[in-house]
């Protein structure tokens, strides 16, 4: 009762530090029934493509016999050596593919649902999943009985399919059976081939609603109290790591902000390589130019290449442009000061009757 309690007062989507944190300790979202659909289909490669040589092998072994049986005698221990090595070799067709396909599609199943990480502590024994009293309670939890409809699902899938195909195959196996038993291994194959075909195209729907239902339950049961989400974010504005990535995201925004209003400046005053300031003035308007961009060094650099690919005059003035990077900021209008020499060279600009004027 405690626990459907707790559940419902978590109303919050889980945080970015919370999903990472889960994920790092191993907590990722797994559909069983994924997993085992590619089980299924690697057992269909196996029957399909390296049961055949084994069964083909084993008839032929069978005819003779039953042509021959006087000729299988066991004379000493070398026939019964050659007979156990010629049946383990058999075997050993058919056993080490299937062992091989079905590990590859596990990790398959588990690369399609996650990206791999290593886990120290999922592989450390714990009690607790021994508890009999947690094991109860998982049983008629809310999970255990969509678990158990979902088996139940599958057992009456399998349980029909079996029905229906036994008896639209039933002639040929009593046929097989009773006429010629040689039949009987490419008999069984062919029907257990057709049983897990059919049973892999009944079941993709469960396994995409479960693929679903797993990323869902996933997300429900990290989700947190609002008081978490408090608590979590007081601590995060406390961490300096933290402090220190918020800082640079934003000024990396701001940074392409300021960028993306250059192509709209009139005009860039800028010494030869360190200073670059932008300068917008609405000769409509009228009033102050104001500093659209501006920055040192590099981003001096790509201001100058941005003017100058949307023909925008740089005009190089080594001292203005100094005073004016010190003394005002980006979105702000020049001060009085600037007035006059920004003034004489806007004059230049119009005077020469172009947008691409440079000295």
């Amino acid at each position: 009762m405690s626990d459907d309690t707790d559940k419902e007062s978590k109303t919050e989507e889980a945080t970015e530090r919370k999903v990472s944190d889960a994920l790092e300790k191993g907590n990722v979202p797994y559909s069983r029934e994924t997993a085992l659909f590619a089980s299924l289909l690697g057992i269909l490669g196996v029957l399909t493509f390296f049961v055949v040589n084994p069964v083909r092998i084993l008839t032929v072994e069978l005819t003779h016999f039953l042509d021959n049986p006087a000729g299988f005698t066991l004379a000493g221990s070398d026939d019964a050596i050659a007979l156990a090595w010629g049946v383990l070799l058999l075997m050993g067709q058919v056993l080490l593919p299937a062992v091989l396909l079905l590990a590859a599609a596990g990790l398959a199943a588990s690369l399609f649902q996650n990206t791999p990480r290593l886990v120290l502590n999922r592989i450390q024994p714990q009690f607790s999943r021994i508890d009999p009293m947690k094991g109860w309670t998982r049983i008629f939890s809310r999970d255990g009985g969509i678990e158990f409809g979902k088996s139940a699902f599958k057992l009456v899938v399998v349980a029909v399919i079996c029905g229906v195909l036994l008896m639209s195959e039933r002639d040929k196996v009593m046929n097989a059976m009773y006429s010629d038993p040689l039949l009987m291994p490419s008999v069984i194959l062919s029907l257990a081939t057709r049983l897990i075909s059919a049973v892999c195209v009944a079941t993709i729907v469960l396994v995409a609603l479960d693929l679903v239902w797993s990323r869902f339950h996933w997300r429900a049961e990290l989700r947190m109290t609002k008081q978490e989400v408090k608590e979590e974010m007081k601590q995060q504005e406390g961490d300096p790591m933290v402090k220190a990535r918020m800082r640079s995201l934003a000024q990396q925004r701001a940074r392409q902000r300021m960028m993306s209003s250059v192509p709209k400046a009139t005009l860039v005053v800028a010494n030869p390589t360190h200073y670059a300031i932008a300068l917008y003035y609405d000769r409509q308007k009228g009033g102050a130019p104001q500093v659209v961009a501006k920055g040192t060094d590099l981003i001096a650099l790509k201001i100058r290449e941005i003017a100058e690919r949307c023909s925008i005059p740089v005009i190089e003035d080594k001292p203005l442009a100094r005073a004016m990077y010190d003394a005002v900021e980006v979105d702000q209008w020049i001060p009085p000061e600037f007035y006059k020499p920004v003034a004489k060279i806007l004059y230049f600009i119009y005077s020469r009757g172009t947008n691409a004027a440079k000295q």
